[in-house]
């Protein structure tokens, strides 16, 4: 009989699924519940349990992990007498890996307390990619003895796991790592336009841009994205609004300037603003190319 913890997931989007599904091929018992059918569908063909409700899902369950898109809809899933806090037995852990605003993660630990039930905020980066393969980065905020007691399972999930510091921190983490890929597509956008407009081959100039400083993981991942006008979402551009939002913000409540994030949180909200918020957050080069007269 297998005495890993029974696993409640709640969100199966372009995350979550690979995510709950990677626990399952782990071995772990998920019983899963998110409001599109056909995810539901997908975690029962992969050997999970599809959960009428969000209190039917996290009855029986030692660990709720939930994964959805923004403060709002965690404290949805969290409150009232349908939401986690009401229906997770006392001493359930919840590790909610969404990506939120600080205050909304020391919030829900402070609630969650008060019924006995243990809470870390675990953000990720990675895309789509990083969870199928579970490589994520994951930082986290909380306890330590709720983060030891959560590594093995975000073991299963990635591969640079930390925790940041108490509860929010692993949210704070988040948001700059917000701030650093959003100004790294759109300099890699700038890039892509320029060296186009100047008749070079993008494949090889790309491809030697990322064996020297200018190399990142962010070339490396959206590199096929910028060469094939690719944007199928992996990390949809109204996400990443939302995200330089919560950057934005936190970095005034704690006065620190964010002079190019500003600008380039601008430039996202632009283009969402165009319409492209379902694309994923390479087609910022969209942006850069109606900026210097493609017809798009």
């Amino acid at each position: 009989m297998s005495t890993l913890p029974n696993i409640a997931w709640i969100g199966l989007g372009i995350m979550g699924s690979p995510m709950a599904e990677n626990l399952l091929k782990a071995g772990y018992s998920v019983t899963g519940f998110t409001l599109e059918q056909d995810k539901l569908d997908r975690l029962a063909a992969a050997g999970g349990t599809a959960a009428g409700s969000i209190a039917e899902a996290v009855k029986d369950a030692d660990v709720v992990i939930t994964m959805v898109p923004a403060s709002p809809h965690v404290e949805a899933i969290s409150y009232g007498e349908n939401g986690i806090l009401e229906n997770a037995k006392s001493g359930a852990l919840i590790i909610d890996m969404s990506s939120i605003t600080p205050q909304t993660s020391i919030d829900l630990a402070k609630n969650a307390a008060e019924k006995g039930i243990r809470v870390i905020d675990a953000p990720v980066s990675g895309g789509e990619a990083g969870a199928i393969e579970a490589v994520l980065s994951i930082m986290v905020g909380g306890e330590k003895a709720d983060f030891d007691a959560a590594l093995p399972i975000l073991e299963t999930l990635g591969k640079t796991i930390v925790l940041c510091g108490p509860h929010g921190s692993g949210q704070t983490v988040k948001a700059a790592n917000q701030l650093i890929v959003a100004v790294n597509i759109q300099a890699c956008a700038e890039a892509v336009v320029f060296l186009e407009k100047s008749g070079v081959d993008l494949n090889a100039a790309l491809d030697v841009l990322n064996g020297g400083l200018a190399g990142s993981t962010v070339l490396t991942r959206k590199k096929d994205n910028f060469l094939n006008r690719d944007f199928k979402p992996g990390f949809r551009i109204d996400l990443h609004h939302k995200d330089m939002g919560i950057v934005t913000d936190a970095a005034r409540n704690v006065g620190a300037a964010l002079p190019v994030g500003a600008v380039v949180a601008q430039l996202v909200a632009s283009l969402r603003a165009q319409g492209d918020g379902g694309l994923d957050h390479s087609a910022l080069l969209r942006a850069v190319e109606r900026l210097s007269g493609a017809q798009i």
